[in-house]
């Protein structure tokens, strides 16, 4: 690839945008003070067209099967990022340059995540730092069951794990592990190497670490189906960030990783109410364990 990871997304961003392959971000949004910390709630009502797109198509419902990682739209497509991954723009994007690293071949997004995996995410993050996510399955808030993760720049209004900085402990060294006192719900984070100038493959060794810490320090471990209970990642701000999952929803509004980063998304606007009645935390604390 030639030139920046930025210039490759922009350039295929506009020319995705022109041609109608990738949907714009229609949003709005509302602030919420919980824990001392600042919480964003948007209503994205381009995630309305998403759930009709599934089922307004010619000849009806989409097959459920469909798989849009395996063979990913070209107008959509950025390029490959390592041997095993592809970056894809987000049809549906919670901001803008919102980023898919799927892996090319399939594999099931329940299953472990690997070196390969970080790597695709060190080689964005490196350049672009902004913040890395995980929904591991369904009820994590994944969408696909083909093997991927996210990217989103850093911008106001986005996630990040910026929120919780001053819960967590100072110098702490690499792999050190810490919890968050405002965070009601079983975590850990972990000190890792990311973000700009760090050498791709110290960021890439450090976040797996970081990952194996963390499941060891959760009780995470590979089942029959994969890791189990399904969980969330969060990578940034030189920190990662676990959390197992019990269920993907709060009253009917999907919770997935990006939440945690203290932006938490809708498709209608009467659910930033349900959000608001009982705070982002405890919001946030209904889907952990």
């Amino acid at each position: 690839m030639g030139g920046t990871w930025l210039d490759a997304i922009d350039e295929r961003s506009a020319a995705a945008l022109a041609s109608g392959a990738l949907q714009p971000v229609q949003a709005e949004q509302t602030e919420m003070e919980d824990g001392g910390m600042r919480f964003i709630v948007r209503w994205v009502s381009s995630l309305a067209v998403k759930d009709a797109a599934k089922v307004a198509i010619p000849g009806g419902p989409r097959d459920p099967n469909f798989n849009p990682f395996l063979n990913p739209d070209p107008a959509l497509t950025v390029g490959p990022v390592g041997d095993a991954h592809v970056v894809i723009l987000n049809k549906f994007p919670l901001c803008e340059r919102h980023l898919v690293l799927a892996r090319r071949t399939f594999e099931e997004q329940l299953q472990p995540l690997e070196y390969s995996d970080f790597a695709a995410l060190a080689t964005i993050m490196v350049e672009a730092g902004g913040i890395g996510l995980y929904n591991g399955g369904a009820a994590a808030g994944a969408s696909q069951r083909h093997k991927h993760v996210q990217w989103m720049p850093e911008a106001e209004g986005n996630a990040s794990l910026r929120l919780f900085a001053g819960g967590l402990p100072l110098g702490l060294p690499e792999q050190g592990v810490a919890t968050h006192p405002a965070l009601p719900m079983k975590h850990v984070f972990v000190r890792v190497l990311s973000g700009r100038d760090v050498p791709v493959e110290a960021a890439a060794d450090s976040l797996l670490a970081g990952y194996r810490n963390a499941c060891d320090e959760l009780g995470l471990v590979p089942g029959e189906d994969g890791l189990l209970p399904p969980c969330n990642l969060l990578v940034g701000e030189g920190w990662l960030l676990m959390l197992p999952r019990s269920q993907e929803c709060f009253e009917g509004i999907s919770i997935s990783a990006v939440c945690f980063g203290g932006t938490l998304y809708t498709r209608q606007p009467e659910q930033i109410e349900a959000i608001r009645r009982v705070g982002p935390l405890r919001a946030l604390a209904a889907v952990g364990c």
